[in-house]
């Protein structure tokens, strides 16, 4: 399962075979006459209409692709499944990207808080420990940033998803 962001739209994608190129978007089949032309590119005819599509660039740190189909350039945004459930536990590569609002991956007990209001934390940097199942966890900064607000206090507990810190 891939999850693909175009131009505002989502779109659900699960290949079905690659021998007949079929897949499901959002639900329903479709299937293409894809013939590979060269380095990264190919030919698709969809619908009884004729494409030439080629990739541009892949990111994979950033998770965006950039195609071209008949000369137009389409910038993507691609997940899959393991990224879907690491943004569901707010580790994913959008806080990746910027600094914006940590949550927590799963409930548990605040049993220290490392930097303070208006510090600047390097990614990767311990911000929190967070108590579950009897283990300690450390919490660490997905990236560069300054601490904007601390939303959690020392012992509190937390449920999964609940805002710990944001940045600036």
């Amino acid at each position: 399962m891939l999850k693909i962001s175009l131009a505002n739209q989502q779109f659900d994608v699960e290949v079905s075979s690659e021998k007949d190129n079929t897949a499901l978007v959002n639900g329903s089949p479709k299937t293409l006459d894809l013939v590979k032309i060269g380095e990264n590119q190919w030919h698709i005819l969809y619908n009884n209409k004729s494409y030439n599509a080629a990739l541009v660039s892949f990111n994979k740190a950033e998770k965006t692709v950039i195609i071209k189909i008949n000369g137009r350039e389409y910038p993507m945004e691609v997940k899959d499944k393991f990224d879907l459930i690491l943004d569901q536990m707010g580790l994913g590569s959008a806080n990746a990207k910027k600094a914006g609002d940590l949550k927590a991956p799963m409930p548990g007990l605040v049993l220290d808080i490392k930097f303070g209001v208006g510090d600047s934390v390097k990614k990767g940097d311990t911000l929190l420990v967070l108590e579950a199942m009897k283990m300690e966890n450390s919490i660490k900064s997905p990236s560069d940033g300054t601490v904007k607000k601390i939303a959690v206090e020392k012992g509190q507990a937390v449920e999964k998803g609940a805002l710990l810190i944001a940045f600036e």
